[in-house]
């Protein structure tokens, strides 16, 4: 079985990176390395390394969608107020029970649902 490997935008807080990392995940987390990094360069990172993007940042939608960045897949986390214990709720729900979608997707999760959008379908 291979791991699921993320990379961490530098907007994802600590406690989310840490439950990863203790369940046996390979997370590079941003902020370790370069907290001024371009979002291009870390999709490029992440698709060079083949890791999962983290984010809390809609942007990533632009670059995926619009301008057709290819990615390993993305996990986009828009949670109504912001709250770390119901961000982490919902993601270990995701890996939980989804975690075999979570390459070559867009993922985003609300506080209502996980919505995945397949990649394949921008190239």
């Amino acid at each position: 079985m291979t791991v699921t490997k993320f990379i961490a935008d530098v907007n994802v807080e600590r406690p989310i990176v840490d439950y990863l990392t203790e369940n046996g995940y390979d997370v590079k987390w941003i902020p370790d390395y370069d907290c001024e990094i371009l979002d291009e360069d870390l999709l490029r990172i992440a698709n060079k390394e083949k890791r999962i993007l983290i984010t809390n940042d809609k942007d990533f939608g632009e670059l995926i969608f619009l301008q057709k960045k290819l990615s390993t897949g993305i996990i986009l986390i828009r949670i109504k107020g912001q709250r770390v214990k119901d961000k982490l709720r919902l993601l270990k729900k995701l890996l939980q029970h989804y975690s075999k979608k979570l390459v070559n997707h867009f993922v985003v999760i609300t506080d209502k649902k996980i919505r995945f959008i397949p990649l394949e379908d921008i190239k």
